[in-house]
């Protein structure tokens, strides 16, 4: 009797240790008025564009003798098909193809930002292309401590040169990166201290070493260590809000900014660093996040005797919505956390933060981009939010490998569906030169609302060059 069968990896050993032969046929079944228990086999599915067609690979067994040198032929043929339907399966998603397309928009980002006598001003760093604007150019700001976007550029050039090892790209890069020499000269005004030094010296010092990079890395961590409240067991995110919201205030961006303090503490920093880190993710586990997984923007402080006050938005629809981005934030940081402390509770957190989120995503999203924020009540006519979705594949791509297998492979799939659609639909191309579309800065404020932004480029491009790194890895 023949056994029509989609076979897994578990099962190859099977089929080896049994002496089963393998045929293997290809063939396309129109699903749509077919249900799945009306097939005389198991099959692994795989929707298409029209959402009507299953392509299914149809294996048949046949019992044999036991002939070792056929088993061996056969298995390393499975293998070989194995690997040729996981192809197809990622074939949505050329990662190179991707990549050398973000190469292309970082060139032609430069020759606009190139002067007339072909110099270019470091200062200036880009930050957004707005959807009223006509130039195809970055919008511009002055590199300062207050300008918490000015790393991003930067690390794209740092990532641009380390796929490319072009020196033209080193020098921009430096050029741009060194703008920032000042954050360590003054005393720190924000948290955003890390986003700043991660994303320029940080992505700067992965593809050179340079021991001066590594020197200023290490004091900008001094000096966000220095906004460490005791009291409250985190740091403060904004010194200029605290009479605003009448304490302590922390928002879910700060996780973010404790890999500085982790990276620092490993590399001839302090070990108090380290310290405040955990104390921060743990504090911030405690009292910003609702039973379901869902975050807070802001968590309020009293400043005095470190009580923690109330949670509020500052840059969602409501205080009790899920604001986006702010949730990707909370998936990028504790999965950070876990990296550097190899602890369960860290890593049970940001599953959970994860899961609320992938829910929510489905029944809010048409596709794999989130709207601005999930409970805005114009629903899909509400902004969507690219950015957020390029900080979730990031993370998920680095999560996927620290859970369990079937968990993993969840991650896995998300974040490969997110920079499917991203690259399928949300490129910016002609349009203008930054990588994508159709993100959303601060949305009560009524700013950079379905934009180009410079964050969702480089945790975009991030997230492809994790990608290749694993896939390598796994091949």
């Amino acid at each position: 009797m023949t056994l029509f069968y989609i076979i897994t990896l578990s099962d190859w050993g099977f089929v080896y240790k049994r002496g089963f032969t393998i045929k293997i046929s290809f063939s396309t079944i129109d699903m749509t008025n077919i249900r799945k228990k009306t097939l005389p086999c198991k099959f692994a599915e795989k929707k298409t564009k029209s959402d009507s067609f299953l392509s299914i690979i149809l294996i048949s067994f046949v019992y044999i003798e036991n002939d070792d040198k056929m088993k061996k032929l056969i298995f390393c043929f499975a293998v070989c098909c194995l690997a040729a339907c996981q192809a197809h399966q990622e074939g949505a998603l050329d990662v190179d193809k991707q990549v050398r397309y973000c190469t292309d928009q970082v060139s032609q980002a430069l020759n606009e930002l190139r002067q007339s006598d072909g110099s270019y001003d470091y200062s200036m760093e880009p930050r957004n292309i707005l959807q009223e604007d006509q130039q195809r150019g970055w919008n511009c700001r002055k590199a300062s401590p207050q300008e918490w976007c000015s790393g991003f550029w930067p690390g794209i050039l740092w990532m641009e040169y380390g796929i490319t090892g072009n020196d033209s790209l080193r020098q921009y890069a430096e050029g741009y990166t060194e703008a920032l020499s000042m954050l360590t000269r003054e005393p720190v005004f924000d948290h955003d201290i890390g986003f700043l030094t991660l994303c320029s010296y940080g992505k700067g010092y992965e593809q050179t070493g340079s021991d001066d990079y590594k020197q200023f890395m290490l004091a900008a961590a001094d000096s966000l260590a220095t906004l460490y409240n005791n009291k409250v067991g985190t740091i403060l995110s904004w010194p200029r809000h605290v009479k605003d919201y009448g304490g302590h205030n922390t928002i879910m961006d700060n996780m973010i900014n404790l890999e500085l303090l982790f990276w620092a503490s490993e590399n001839g920093g302090s070990q108090q660093l380290r310290d405040i880190a955990v104390t921060h993710a743990e504090t911030t586990m405690q009292h910003q996040f609702r039973e379901d997984g869902s975050c807070y923007h802001v968590a309020v402080y009293d400043t005095l005797t470190g009580q923690f006050l109330r949670g509020v938005t500052h840059q969602g629809y409501a205080d009790s919505s899920m604001w986006a981005r702010g949730q990707s934030w909370a998936i990028y940081g504790y999965t950070m956390v876990y990296r550097f402390t190899k602890d369960q509770h860290f890593l049970d957190f940001a599953q959970k933060v994860t899961d609320i989120y992938l829910k929510r995503l489905k029944e809010t999203s048409n596709d794999w981009v989130p709207l601005w924020d999930m409970d805005d009540p114009r629903g899909l006519d509400a902004p969507k939010d690219a950015s957020a979705a390029c900080v979730v594949a990031s993370a998920l791509l680095e999560l996927c490998q620290y859970v369990e297998p079937s968990k993993g492979k969840v991650y896995y799939d998300a974040a490969i569906g997110m920079l499917s659609d991203l690259s399928n639909n949300y490129q910016s191309r002609e349009k203008n030169v930054s990588f994508l579309l159709h993100s959303t800065g601060h949305h009560p404020a009524g700013s950079e609302i379905d934009a180009s932004i410079i964050y969702a480029d480089y945790y975009y491009l991030e997230a492809l060059l994790r990608l290749r790194k694993l896939s390598e890895k796994n091949a």
